[in-house]
């Protein structure tokens, strides 16, 4: 009993200093996710793409695995920080890739603003994300890597691989844009309608004052936020809630980021959105008839930020040597985060085997 009572002491004693020295949401974070499998790759770095150095973080349990590279969303809305939310369960079977893209998180501090500025166009992000695939799959001994692109990624993503199909074994469009004025559209449309249903006049005021939208007037950043705002309000980014702080709060607990590079999210998204606006609004794949490599489209049925319909539509038409329509019933515009568990085993069951080294 004595013996007892003194590991029990001691134990309680170990407590209170383990307490005393708690780690912080970080460190726990990235504790638990550090990888240690023997074969396994966890690394951050850069790569001296376009002229500027841009961030990598590469995690995975086996090298042997599938290449697997991640193009975020935004503009300059970096997938580093929040991938420790959704990824672990992937990195069993993927080897994945994540970037800051120029003008993005990490990539945004360690480069001059100014010098930066003139080069954020569509073209230079699609040279930058083909000089990556080809930089990693020559880093992990691979001929092609799976191509995974996410909202405004989407746009980068599909024109690298028209552009060099040779480097990829398949394309995933999450979020995927078809074409942004069938998307605005769309979004407004449902806005307004259940801004009408449920009597908000507010919303309703707001939305009519922008009408017709898209329509002949420039779509101003102004407008746009209008927009989105009530139809991200109406569950439209996150299926079935308007309060979707948890994407935003993500970074900060985010083992790959501190404070500073948390800050500098939303001083890149300012950056880059300025520029790539118009271009970006003009975005339309409609005219793709032929896609060269397996294409596997992700729709969240509530998406309302970039809207499932124009992506079903184009996807039914386009020929493609595999391809694949997968819908997930309780998401919107955040599939990866809303369903992480169909996330993989879609990824397993219509991806992973196109991928054949």
């Amino acid at each position: 009993m004595k013996r007892r009572a003194l590991l029990l002491a001691a134990g309680a004693l170990a407590c209170v200093r383990a307490a005393a020295a708690a780690p912080a949401g970080r460190d726990i974070i990235g504790d638990v996710s550090r990888i240690v499998a023997p074969n396994g790759v966890q690394e951050n770095f850069t790569l001296h793409i376009g002229g500027i150095d841009q961030w990598i973080y590469t995690r995975g349990q086996d090298r042997g695995n599938p290449l697997l590279l991640f193009v975020h969303g935004g503009p300059a809305s970096p997938s580093a920080p929040t991938m420790w939310l959704y990824q672990r369960p992937l990195e069993e079977y993927f080897t994945v890739v994540n970037y800051d893209q120029r003008g993005a998180g990490r990539t945004y501090l360690d480069n001059d603003a100014d010098a930066v500025r003139p080069t954020l166009r569509i073209g230079q992000f699609v040279d930058d994300a083909v000089e990556i695939a080809r930089a990693v799959a020559r880093r992990y001994g691979k001929r092609k890597v799976i191509l995974v692109g996410h909202s405004w990624g989407t746009v980068v993503g599909m024109r690298a691989v028209l552009a060099h199909p040779e480097l990829f074994h398949a394309y995933v469009g999450i979020g995927q844009v078809i074409s942004m004025l069938d998307n605005e559209k769309v979004s407004f449309d449902f806005a307004l309608a259940q801004a009408r249903r449920e009597g908000n006049r507010q919303a309703v005021k707001e939305l009519e004052a922008i009408a017709p939208y898209p329509g002949d007037t420039p779509i101003t950043r102004e407008r746009i936020i209008v927009e989105r705002t009530w139809a991200q309000h109406y569950g439209g980014l996150a299926a079935y809630r308007g309060d979707f702080a948890y994407y935003f709060n993500a970074p900060l607990l985010s083992p790959e980021y501190d404070d500073r590079a948390v800050q500098a999210i939303d001083k890149g998204s300012l950056l880059t959105l300025e520029r790539v606006l118009n271009e970006w609004l003009m975005v339309d794949f409609k005219p793709v008839a032929r896609f060269p490599v397996p294409v596997v489209m992700f729709m969240g049925r509530h998406d309302y930020t970039t809207p499932s319909g124009p992506t079903a539509a184009w996807l039914a038409k386009v020929r493609a040597p595999y391809k694949r329509a997968v819908w997930f019933e309780n998401s919107a515009h955040l599939v990866q985060f809303e369903e992480p568990g169909k996330t993989l085993v879609s990824l397993l069951e219509y991806v992973r085997p196109l991928a054949k080294d």
